[in-house]
């Protein structure tokens, strides 16, 4: 055999062998299970959220994606946490407003950039806020409720989730574009905020509509307003704040779902396909829409976007009204 075609043959096994490696030593994306982060205790909207999106995010990746709450700091701990996590496709979050465009203006130690170190992948869903009182409250208006605060100002009781909460922020709006103020009252979550709103120890508040519907139904606590740019269909009866006269004060809460900086391109697809599929997936979206969500389900760049624009928002919003975590 010739120096030449030993060597041709030698070119060819070598170049069937680099053909064939990555095929025996790659692993297919997914073959294990994806862990999905909530940085927030268990109970809540993110948390349920999750939890219903998860086994039919499961049946189109073919993997079991286990919900893990990693609460703390209003969600930085958990974000943090996925920020370092490796971009594998095998952990993601699923976190509100706060984690995204609030906490980066209120902490100023924060451990993640959620312009930075994240993957965007999608919007889930949205709500509107609901402004409720307490029945025996004097006010049964958006009107009315101004009237009372300019009467009585920095007397009326806004419980809150807690300071920096979406409910918080968006009762500071609410007091700059309706030129009032009010008493913020933070609570270490929504559910004993809520509580005491319908035992009377706190006056009025601004909570997500999947939180306070049953009550609403129940006649436990009474809706002003939507904050919405439109009705919401399962509170159709109450108008917006803009319809009550307060223009500026379209509010929603948010979910958004993100992964470590840096996915692989196939991998941020079939992840980003696979939370659309679930959330449109025909008993999952009845089921949230029947509690007052949206479904955006919107592009990774459309995310990026809006994200940032919410950032402004929130800044100027908590810069204005000297917002603090104290």
């Amino acid at each position: 055999m010739t120096m030449h075609r030993r060597t041709a043959i030698l070119a060819a096994a070598l170049s069937l062998a680099a053909i064939a490696l990555p095929a025996v030593g790659q692993d297919k994306w997914p073959s294990k299970p994806i862990t999905a982060v909530v940085p927030f205790p268990p109970g809540g909207s993110t948390d349920a959220l999750t939890r219903a999106l998860a086994p039919k995010m499961q049946e189109q990746l073919g993997q079991p994606i286990v919900v893990e709450n990693r609460a703390g700091a209003t969600g930085a701990i958990g974000a943090g946490f996925v920020k370092n996590a490796a971009p594998d496709g095998y952990t993601f979050m699923v976190a509100s407003i706060g984690v995204y465009s609030v906490n980066p203006v209120l902490q100023k130690k924060l451990a993640y950039d959620p312009s930075k170190d994240f993957d965007l992948l999608t919007v889930a869903v949205r709500a509107p806020n609901v402004l409720v009182a307490n029945p025996q409250f004097p006010a049964n208006n958006v009107a009315e409720l101004i009237a009372y605060l300019k009467k009585n100002p920095d007397k009326v009781s806004f419980a809150s989730s807690g300071s920096g909460s979406s409910d918080h922020l968006t009762a500071a709006l609410f007091w700059q574009k309706s030129g009032t103020s009010g008493l913020h009252v933070p609570y270490k979550g929504g559910a004993p905020a809520i509580t005491d709103l319908i035992g009377g120890h706190a006056d009025v508040s601004f909570q997500n509509i999947n939180a306070v519907l049953s009550h609403i139904k129940a006649g436990k606590l009474k809706a002003l307003a939507i904050t919405g740019d439109k009705r919401a269909e399962v509170l159709p009866q109450v108008p917006t704040l803009a319809e009550a006269g307060v223009s500026g004060v379209d509010v929603y809460s948010w979910q958004g779902v993100a992964a470590p900086k840096g996915l692989p391109a196939d991998i941020k697809k079939k992840l980003f396909d696979a939370t659309v599929h679930a959330l449109q997936d025909p008993q999952i979206k009845n089921r949230l829409q029947g509690e007052g969500f949206e479904i955006v389900a919107n592009t990774p760049e459309q995310f990026a976007k809006f994200q940032a624009q919410e950032l402004a928002r929130w800044r100027s919003v908590i810069e204005k009204g000297n917002i603090t975590l104290d």
